[in-house]
């Protein structure tokens, strides 16, 4: 996978496998744990490019809520939502599941919003590990459903880093591959 993505397996077995994501950014890990834990940092990043999010609640703690709706919100995005009969926005609810501060956080989203698919559950973790002016990032999103959708969840969440890349112009670039 390019963009500093690597999935431990190949062909069908990468629905089953957990898919990591890394960044290094010249920054404060200070920045970017309120990235991650804050209203106003969440909403600035999260969703793939042409979507936001607007968050409701953040309680940034064990057991904490994070609610929000992601919002198609470039115009491309929404028509390509409509031609498809999705919807232009979701709400999704989450829950924080680890909150180690500075160094680990995850949070744990309920998937209910896929037409013929049961609800389920899926985690994100981030780990922060600080380096003089830097700090490496590594995401680690677990599988979904089936491998298609692992695949489109990947891309989607490659696309809401460059975001982060664009914020934190330092950037380690990404790796082709």
């Amino acid at each position: 996978m390019s963009e500093k993505s690597k999935s431990a397996a190949t062909g069908t077995e990468a629905s089953k496998s957990q898919v990591v994501l890394e960044r290094t950014y010249a920054a404060r890990v200070e920045e970017l744990w309120k990235l991650w834990t804050t209203k106003e940092g969440f909403e600035s990043w999260w969703g793939p490019e042409g979507f936001r999010a607007e968050v409701h609640t953040l309680e940034a703690r064990v057991g904490g809520i994070l609610h929000y709706d992601m919002i198609a919100d470039a115009r491309e995005m929404i028509a390509a939502m409509q031609r498809t009969g999705r919807p232009t926005s979701h709400e999704a609810r989450a829950r924080f599941t680890e909150f180690k501060p500075l160094e680990r956080v995850a949070i744990t989203s309920v998937i209910d919003f896929l037409p013929g698919v049961e609800p389920y559950e899926s985690t994100i973790g981030v780990d922060f590990f600080p380096s003089g002016k830097s700090v490496r990032m590594v995401v680690t999103l677990q599988p979904m459903h089936d491998e298609e959708f692992t695949k489109m969840s990947t891309m989607g969440f490659t696309s809401q880093l460059t975001k982060l890349d664009r914020l934190f112009r330092g950037a380690e670039p990404p790796a082709a591959g």
